[in-house]
């Protein structure tokens, strides 16, 4: 099982831990920042569009993909799940995601910002990515407020795949052509805050930093077997 950071070691340790990378990726809900349930809202409000109010209440969002989400809800309906109606439904989202964050842009998670500031201040700083379930306009939805969607340079998104594995696969293989080399999966570093970001790491034989800002403590974390994890990004 891996061993948790220490806190007292972590701020100079993550950056120390960074330079050995060539890649991190980074989830953004409940890794990056917390936007309220803004997210959930506009999947519910964009299912009671499709004329079924409260098909998603009882839907498990954390580490899903918004593409995954949005075929389990037409299947569940009896509706087409083609991919061009997900892409339908995802569209209407997005601009009732826009709505939603509009009135609460939510915050980010301890440490974020000064490690992103950390990281760039290296003299080899690793390149920043995302590997998010998000669709790409949702994510720069939601990193817009704070000012970070021009950290990252390259990553993969919801709308690339349905499979957080396979986004894995995506994001290490556009991170191996924009430094033109052949990257292999310990010269990467995936951050996140669920099973499903340690378990895409390991679909890339990358290692993981799993930080607890979401909805798992570091104990129920740990047990997923990360490489490293951690209370939040500041701890």
């Amino acid at each position: 099982m891996s061993e948790p950071l220490k806190s007292s070691r972590y701020p100079s340790s993550a950056l120390s831990m960074a330079q050995l990378f060539r890649v991190v990726l980074f989830d953004i809900d409940g890794t990056l920042l917390r936007t309220g349930g803004a997210g959930v809202r506009a999947f519910r409000r964009t299912a009671a569009l499709w004329g079924h109010p409260g098909a998603m209440d009882h839907v498990r969002f954390h580490g899903r993909t918004d593409s995954s989400l949005a075929r389990q809800f037409l299947d569940a309906a009896g509706l087409d799940a083609s991919s061009s109606e997900c892409q339908r439904f995802l569209h209407a989202y997005s601009f009732l995601l826009d709505d939603e964050l509009s009135r609460n842009a939510g915050e980010l998670c301890p440490g974020v910002l000064d490690l992103l500031n950390g990281f760039a201040g290296l003299p080899n700083p690793p390149i920043i990515g995302l590997l998010t379930g998000n669709i790409r306009v949702g994510a720069v939805l939601k990193l817009m407020p704070h000012a970070l969607e021009s950290r990252f340079i390259l990553g993969a998104f919801g709308d690339d795949h349905e499979s957080r594995d396979e986004l894995a696969q995506i994001a290490h293989a556009r991170a191996s052509v924009f430094l033109n080399q052949s990257l292999t999966g310990e010269q990467i570093l995936v951050v996140g805050d669920t099973p499903a970001d340690i378990q895409c790491a390991r679909a890339i034989q990358a290692p993981c930093l799993a930080v607890a800002t979401g909805s798992y403590s570091v104990a129920e974390l740990a047990t997923f077997e990360p490489r490293w994890v951690t209370s939040n990004l500041a701890a």
